[in-house]
């Protein structure tokens, strides 16, 4: 072999292996990124107890506004508090185990069950129940999912840098997502208002830009 030609193939060989260290890193970072990276980004917390809504919703009469309801001035009571449970968790119903630590735990000592709230959104939002539910007549389900025909709850993913819960970004780390309840950020509910046709502008101002939905 000529020396032109040994040097031809030394080149040959170097590219062939800068080509391969350049997948082995390329899989190796989709692996960190799409894999190991959402498994550290997000903790796992447990909630006090499991809950079952579908077994609630059948035992109540106004659907979900039998528990999430909203007050006389219009604003929303969110999460129930202890004190509209009572009435019929004062003593232990039926056998299980949840009901006991509920009753035990909270209802007997009177302390408010500390539930980590999946759809809390950053105190830096306005969000109107009343605006969507009572004035745009949409349903719970558009945002929440399915929920109230659950009969266990999922487990509570915390972001450990924004300390918000993984169901406002999604499941999906890339952001994609299949329904309109798979992710609560800016570009869902913009989206929405665009499809529908909303007035872009506040109700109170009449004017546009940032403080419509943030405070």
């Amino acid at each position: 072999m000529s020396a032109l030609e040994e040097k031809a193939k030394a080149v040959s060989d170097g590219g062939g292996f800068a080509l391969l260290f350049f997948i082995v890193g390329l899989v190796a970072s989709l692996i960190v990124g799409w894999v190991i990276f959402p498994k550290l980004l997000y903790s796992q917390k447990r909630q006090p107890f499991d809950f079952n809504h579908k077994l609630h919703n059948e035992l109540v009469g106004e659907g979900c506004e039998s528990c999430h309801f909203f007050r006389e001035d219009g604003s929303y009571a969110g999460v129930p508090k202890l004190a509209q449970c009572i009435d019929c968790h004062e003593s232990v119903q039926g056998e299980t185990e949840d009901e006991a630590v509920f009753v035990n735990a909270y209802v007997v000592p009177g302390r408010e069950v500390p539930w980590q709230v999946y759809s809390r959104q950053p105190d830096c939002v306005f969000f109107s129940h009343a605006a969507h539910v009572k004035s745009a007549g949409m349903d719970c389900k558009t945002c929440h999912g399915d929920i109230g025909n659950s009969t266990t709850l999922k487990v509570y993913e915390e972001n450990r840098i924004t300390g918000y819960s993984r169901d406002i970004w999604g499941e999906n780390i890339a952001g994609f997502k299949t329904n309109t309840w798979d992710r609560m950020k800016m570009d869902d509910c913009s989206e929405c208002h665009v499809k529908l046709g909303v007035e872009q502008n506040s109700v109170q101002t009449g004017k546009g830009a940032c403080f419509v939905c943030h405070k």
